[in-house]
């Protein structure tokens, strides 16, 4: 999926101007979180019995600076723990070495540390060896679901935001000198020049890709005002698109982490150009928009139909 990022005013003598930055918020969250590559230690052979099913995500040591990055877990089902040479720098459930590259001429390893669980990618832990030779870790995370993927350059990372509707987040980047520092502000900005006509729910992996299109982003901002980003993040954990007899297409997502204590639910119709929007939370009441009783019978049995599942 396609994020249109716009650097706001704060961002004018900002110095993210790389390619790869944007790139890296071409995906959702989830996305985000990493799996296996051929920069990434192959596993240590898996156990069959019951006393090795705690080392099934067994990591091998990873060389660095004359030393080893180890990742270990005491406990099945416990935190992971990742260390050098003995040195703990951090510990959570999941914890999988990323990549090791240069910055300013120094050698930086890059683990990813997060809780797991759906929509959420995980924490970057940045470790390197300062002048003095010793090691130093700094941990980036920019809100409780992680921290934005990495891009890298020759003298700095940047991480740069997951955008959702209707929000605006510092861009943030990291270099032996500086540490950790903002090189501006992204807002979230709709594909200019796109139109009711232009909707093509066939090619998206979560409802949430709608706004995306200006004729939808401007009727959900009268719609929702500030609320956009809320309601959009109750969106985040689902998939594709379902379409009612009238056209109107439409689904239902959650929180990360809170699936059935805070569920939100979207439906477009591109013939009346009309948005349908309601968030459930704890006290089981929705918050709709507009109002429950306006929408059109097909819109709200499906609405209704997905807060009974």
């Amino acid at each position: 999926m396609r994020h249109q990022l716009l650097a706001g005013a704060s961002a004018l003598a900002m110095t993210l101007t790389m390619p790869v930055g944007v790139h890296a918020q071409t995906q959702t969250p989830a996305a985000a979180q990493q799996t296996p590559t051929a920069e990434r230690p192959a596993a240590a052979d898996q156990g069959t019995d019951d006393a090795g099913a705690a080392d099934d995500d067994k990591q091998a040591p990873i060389p660095f600076e004359g030393g080893q990055l180890t990742i270990t877990q005491q406990e099945q089902y416990g935190e992971k723990v990742l260390a050098y040479d003995g040195k703990q720098l951090a510990t959570n459930y999941d914890v999988f070495f990323d990549k090791i590259v240069e910055v300013g001429g120094v050698k930086v390893a890059l683990v990813n540390v997060g809780d797991g669980g759906n929509q959420c990618g995980p924490a970057t832990v940045i470790v390197w060896k300062a002048e003095g030779g010793e090691i130093q870790s700094t941990t980036v995370e920019q809100d409780e679901c992680g921290a934005p993927p990495t891009a890298v350059s020759d003298s700095a990372i940047y991480f740069v935001p997951y955008l959702l509707p209707g929000a605006s987040n510092p861009s943030l980047q990291w270099s032996p000198t500086s540490g950790l520092t903002i090189s501006g502000n992204l807002t979230y900005m709709p594909e200019p020049g796109t139109d009711w006509k232009d909707i093509d729910p066939s090619k998206y992996d979560n409802i949430i890709d709608a706004f995306h299109n200006e004729a939808v982003y401007k009727a959900a901002e009268v719609l929702l005002g500030k609320d956009m980003p809320d309601m959009a993040t109750s969106l985040l954990v689902g998939g594709g698109t379902e379409k009612t007899a009238s056209g109107a297409f439409y689904a239902s997502g959650c929180v990360p982490h809170d699936c059935g204590g805070n569920d939100g639910f979207m439906a477009v119709d591109p013939i009346q150009h009309k948005l349908y929007f309601a968030r459930r939370g704890d006290n089981g009441e929705p918050d709709a928009r507009p109002p429950l009783n306006t929408w059109p019978a097909d819109v709200k049995d499906a609405y209704e139909k997905g807060s009974a599942n």
